[in-house]
């Protein structure tokens, strides 16, 4: 079997179909005609000699010889850009590309900030986080498309390396002028005495407020609900007695800027919650990347 198709332009096209599920898709993110795609698939097919895709009405799905090339594929990316990177660390860290996924309350302003810390010392590293919710952070690192991910609450999973698992408590935010901000510690059943701005119902804050409020038979009254953590912050510090959650790294700045308080809550659930750093398992990251990596755990370690 000669494999001339398993050429750089062949599989990367096979890659974006996979990871679009559609030739026409996959054709604009290339910026190439349907028909060019089609054809480097043909082709990987054909010298392959086995179909590489289930062709659905909804899409296209990698069968099992399928998702084993895409496999293939990704690690020899991965290979490629880690040796790159290293052969760049031999100079040094002065340069190296580190991809970074979070959710939106740690990329608001903790993540921002060590990515500029870490660069004062290595200014020719470049990054890019992209914001995402719990679920696809473990997808992205899994799949190689990421080389760190920040989330909340994750559960042990295939593929996943925890670099760090760290307490993130839920902290009940107000206006420095609220009733309560003078508290040192609040139960749910002072809160929920006041408005509250909540984020969506799959948040991990909802779920364990949720989760808190009916084990304890507590009612709470909804005055804004947002899928943007940010501006459920804005509505507390605006008054009005409204209190928001969020966690103590993602608040610590923002308390320092803004007219808000952060205070801890006694209930149990509240303190289930946990920060993790996940990176792919099994996989050798490039040296920035471990650098980053190693930087981000002392981070966290430190802010207790």
């Amino acid at each position: 079997m000669q494999l001339r198709a398993l050429q750089e332009t062949a599989v990367r096209y096979f890659l974006e179909v996979v990871k679009t599920g559609s030739v026409k898709e996959a054709a604009l993110k290339l910026n190439v005609a349907p028909s060019a795609v089609s054809r480097q698939v043909a082709r990987l097919e054909r010298e392959l000699d086995t179909l590489l895709f289930e062709r659905h009405a909804r899409g296209m799905v990698p069968n099992a010889a399928g998702e084993l090339l895409a496999a293939h594929a990704k690690r020899a990316q991965q290979d490629i850009e880690r040796v790159a990177n290293d052969i760049a660390g031999l100079r040094g860290l002065r340069t190296g590309h580190v991809r970074v996924a979070s959710t939106e309350g740690f990329a608001f302003d903790f993540i921002p900030r060590l990515i500029a810390q870490f660069r004062l010392k290595h200014a020719g590293i470049r990054f890019h986080l992209e914001v995402c919710a719990p679920a696809d952070i473990s997808r992205l690192v899994r799949d190689g498309e990421t080389d760190v991910g920040i989330t909340l609450s994750a559960l042990p999973q295939p593929g996943i390396e925890v670099e760090l698992r760290h307490p993130s408590p839920i902290l009940a935010v107000m206006a420095k002028d609220h009733p309560l901000a003078r508290q040192r510690q609040l139960s749910l059943r002072q809160v929920v005495a006041y408005p509250l701005g909540l984020p969506q119902e799959d948040s991990s804050i909802r779920r364990l407020l949720d989760a808190s409020c009916s084990r304890q038979e507590l009612r709470y009254e909804l005055a804004m609900s947002s899928n943007h953590a940010n501006s459920l912050l804005s509505f507390a510090a605006a008054g009005g007695g409204t209190i928001a959650f969020y966690g103590p790294l993602s608040i610590r700045t923002l308390l320092q800027s803004k007219a808000l308080v952060a205070i801890p809550l006694k209930d149990r659930e509240m303190h289930e919650r946990h920060l993790a750093i996940e990176t792919m398992a099994g996989r050798s990251l490039p040296a920035a990347g471990k650098a980053f990596v190693r930087f981000l755990v002392d981070a966290v370690k430190a802010s207790d």
